[in-house]
């Protein structure tokens, strides 16, 4: 737990105020969600996400979730991490692929006890509202985000979201792997700082999309920042395999070593688990070329994102595995031509577009000897043709010297597909900072 010195008067006038407008749909008097105007676009443009992850639509999914069944009064509470501090935070929910509009009955956020578990910090607790109230609609297939409320939170630092959801929710808007415990109680527990009611826990976040930070120190709000990079691909990316409620994915381990280096900077993760760039899939989200707008593009204070994705297009029809199919046979200039989109996408609204190589697939799931020519052709393409600003060469970071086309043993997971703790941490150590 990260100690302050802070008086009860501090920390009374820092509960929530209903301040700066936001850019994405607020509840209306009648309940429903209406796209709001900008009031104050200098206000809203100083926000910076600090956190945030990728929507998906409910499923199965690879552990126990609730997204299928949805809540139905109870209260879920979710940890997460910011790579941003300041002294102003809200919250963005998204219910994109519920069917129906989203009740909030009530929500508060809080500094972490610690750095996991369902426990508060005393005194941090902050109710939030939405457009002044203490509960909000969303409507289906729309997003939300909270008023500003006043908490000091500092970089790396863990935030509990905890969220009231008095109705029948139905199917739920999640992200299927969070590599984090998330907890869920009978009832109203939202003002709860102790960890007692919370009997239940699972593995993904659940209509949780992001947490937006900015400072109003000095009196004077944060001028307008570009400069969070967002991590954009698949389970690579989520951080599959990595140690759950340790923060060990590479988006972690990158955001880390750009503070070690003096050059700290908001690292968003927008990877989805057997995410494709080509098509569209039931288990593992909307493909890369249409969400990216709302994943990466739409990220307050993105500067540049960084595109590590494609296994999954070239490796699933390698595989007989149901949630793999339809599994196409994708080329190397099909593959490319996506990323082309993607590169397109960023530059449109102004981002630096950073691409990554292909890590080796050699002895997994993914492996053939299509998959490995088209791996070999789109990695020459990445590092030769210079349609991406700059690269991260993850195949040669992460190959076995002995056998290149396969991850080095001290950083498989054991899949050999998915790095393991020291293999994510090697990912973000290839990075070229100055090119980020």
């Amino acid at each position: 737990m990260i100690s302050r010195a802070r008086t009860t008067a501090v920390a009374v006038a820092l509960a929530l105020t209903a301040g700066a407008a936001v850019t994405t749909a607020q509840a209306s008097q009648g309940g429903h969600g209406v796209e709001n105007k900008v009031e104050n676009k200098k206000a809203a443009q100083a926000w910076t996400a600090a956190w945030a992850a990728a929507p998906q639509r409910p499923s199965t999914g690879f552990k126990t979730n609730w997204s299928e069944n949805g809540f139905d009064n109870q209260t879920v509470r979710q940890v997460v991490r910011v790579t941003e501090g300041g002294d102003r935070a809200r919250i963005r929910l998204s219910n994109a692929y519920g069917a129906s509009p989203l009740h909030i009955a009530s929500a508060t956020v809080a500094r972490t006890e610690g750095t996991k578990g369902a426990g508060v910090e005393k005194g941090s607790v902050r109710r939030l509202t939405f457009g002044g109230k203490t509960s909000a609609t969303v409507p289906a297939g729309g997003a939300l985000a909270s008023d500003e409320a006043g908490l000091d939170l500092d970089r790396f630092e863990s935030v509990t979201v905890t969220l009231h959801l008095a109705r029948t929710t139905g199917p739920a808007t999640f992200h299927a792997q969070s590599f984090a415990t998330s907890y869920r109680a009978a009832g109203n527990h939202v003002g709860d700082t102790g960890a007692g009611a919370f009997k239940e826990s699972t593995e993904s976040w659940y209509y949780l999309s992001g947490v937006d930070v900015r400072s109003d120190k000095g009196g004077q709000g944060r001028a307008p920042r570009r400069d969070g990079i967002v991590l954009f691909g698949d389970s690579i990316t989520d951080g599959f395999a990595s140690s759950t409620d340790r923060n060990r994915r590479w988006s972690d381990a990158l955001a880390e070593r750009l503070a070690k280096a003096g050059t700290p900077r908001p690292v968003l993760n927008s990877g989805i688990g057997g995410n494709l760039v080509l098509n569209d899939s039931a288990w593992y989200g909307d493909k890369g070329t249409n969400r990216i707008g709302r994943d990466v593009l739409d990220q307050p204070g993105a500067g540049t994102v960084v595109v590590l994705e494609g296994l999954n297009d070239i490796g699933f029809s390698e595989s007989d595995t149901p949630t793999y199919k339809p599994a196409p046979v994708i080329s190397a200039d099909q593959l490319i031509a996506g990323h082309r989109k993607l590169i397109r996408a960023a530059h449109d609204k102004g981002l630096k577009a950073v691409g990554g190589t292909l890590l080796p697939l050699g002895g997994s799931d993914h492996y053939g000897k299509h998959a490995a020519a088209v791996s070999d052709a789109f990695n020459k393409w990445v590092r030769t043709s210079g349609e991406y600003d700059s690269y991260i060469d993850f195949d040669k970071a992460l190959a076995d010297p002995k056998d290149p086309e396969r991850i080095r043993p001290a950083y498989d997971s054991g899949d050999h597909l998915h790095p393991n703790d020291a293999g994510y941490r090697a990912m973000a150590r290839a990075a070229d900072l100055n090119s980020l």
